[in-house]
């Protein structure tokens, strides 16, 4: 059930980003960048953005320098440009995707990014046929609308990584469509959006604690699946965590998307992975930045950042605010480590009510993943480890009577029955 987060296409940014149900003001893609303070940057509420894309147009077609078209075959040229053949991934006819989407038209528009638009469409729940709106299938149908050869690539990484794994973390893939000039991906849809629309867009009612962590948990868990090779698979490294890119079914259950900058780890006895530098001002690792090493470790690193974002309910990068206070991570790190300044950056939306302990654990752990030094950061399975830990506390630091307030308040917004347990 997931929407995408629409990438951004080489040396560029997003004007919206794009949860497969919500759009949103998003960060700014880095290529080839010295540092993640560059100048070059433009400004914002937190929005790291160089360019603006035009508004979203009709599904636009797509042909790549040098790749013909493949008119009903799952095979585009041969090499590294091939889509890897999945049984699980249904394949549908461009007319298909065209009456479920009711002809894209703009009450089907769920939003836009790079890399094109994103329309809301219901499909057979067994097949690839077009349905009736409000039966069958909900899916989100993403459309590619660049000309250059890397929003193809990115449009093939999608296909290849979520093709071949499968996780209740990551966001399913449902299938795609490479017809003439078209190249289409459908997903299941995501009712509740992205975590960047819940921490940060204006009006939003703050999440409880118990969500964040269990979102926190289901993220890490995604990644730590990723990385752990299974069944004899090279690990892959995701490169573009963050908020934006983790989305949330009904029950706040957090699915990774927007798999277009994975990237396969380093194999034998190498230590890393020489590309070249993409990812998101804010969230990208340091040392990743300056030198194109790209390890799991750098995957660590963008989830302190969302963690970090989590505790404080503030973006990692915010220009609006005081000049010592722009980069989240660098002006938190005093507070992270010192227990009893902690509280002082957590989100006072929470109005107090977050496990002490839990809180502390979290700050700690968001500190170690946001060392400057990798090997210092812990691998992602003992992060996994430790937020199931942290979710197993049980003291609150609020009142009964606020606990109450709260409960009410949360109830009637989300829909769902949160535990409040205090000391």
């Amino acid at each position: 059930m997931g929407v995408n987060a629409l990438q951004e296409d080489v040396n560029g940014s997003r004007s919206n980003f794009c949860s497969l149900g919500t759009c949103w003001p998003g960060s700014a893609k880095i290529e080839n960048s010295a540092s993640i303070d560059s100048p070059n940057r433009g400004k914002g509420d937190g929005a790291e953005e160089i360019t603006t894309k035009p508004p979203c147009k009709q599904v636009i077609g797509f042909k790549a320098a040098g790749i013909p078209d493949a008119v009903g075959s799952t095979v585009v040229p041969k090499g590294e440009h091939q889509v890897v053949p999945s049984p699980q991934l249904r394949q549908f006819s461009f007319n298909d995707l065209k009456t479920a989407t009711r002809n894209f038209r703009p009450d089907s528009l769920l939003g836009e990014g790079g890399f094109g638009c994103v329309f809301k469409g219901w499909i057979d729940e067994h097949g690839t046929g077009p349905v009736r709106p409000g039966t069958g299938l909900t899916v989100a149908v993403k459309a590619l609308n660049t000309s250059g050869l890397q929003g193809h690539k990115e449009w093939l990484a999608e296909i290849n990584f979520l093709g071949q794994f499968h996780h209740s973390n990551l966001v399913k893939l449902v299938g795609f469509c490479i017809e003439e000039d078209q190249r289409l991906l459908v997903y299941e849809f995501m009712q509740r959006g992205s975590l960047e629309n819940h921490l940060f867009r204006r009006g939003a009612f703050p999440l409880a604690w118990n969500v964040r962590m269990k979102i926190a948990l289901g993220a890490a868990r995604g990644l730590g699946f990723l990385h752990g090779g299974k069944n004899g698979s090279k690990p892959v490294i995701y490169r573009d965590f963050k908020t934006s890119n983790v989305l949330l079914d009904l029950d706040y259950t957090a699915k990774l998307s927007d798999f277009g900058l994975a990237k396969d780890g380093p194999e034998g006895d190498k230590s890393h992975v020489s590309t070249r530098v993409m990812g998101t001002f804010g969230y990208a690792a340091p040392e990743y930045v300056m030198t194109g090493h790209l390890t799991t470790m750098s995957d660590v690193y963008s989830f302190g950042v969302v963690l970090l974002e989590l505790l404080t309910g503030k973006r990692s990068v915010d220009k609006s605010r005081p000049g010592d206070q722009h980069n989240l991570v660098e002006w938190s790190r005093s507070y992270l480590s010192d227990k009893k300044k902690l509280s002082r950056i957590m989100d006072a939306r929470l109005d107090g009510h977050y496990s002490i302990k839990g809180s502390q654990r979290a700050g700690q752990l968001a500190y170690e993943c946001l060392s400057r030094d990798p090997k210092m950061r812990p691998a992602m399975a003992d992060v996994v480890e430790r937020l199931e830990e942290i979710q197993n506390l049980k003291d609150m630091a609020n009142t009964a009577n606020t606990l109450k307030e709260g409960d009410q308040a949360m109830r009637g917004v989300h829909g769902i029955r949160l535990e409040r347990r205090f000391s």
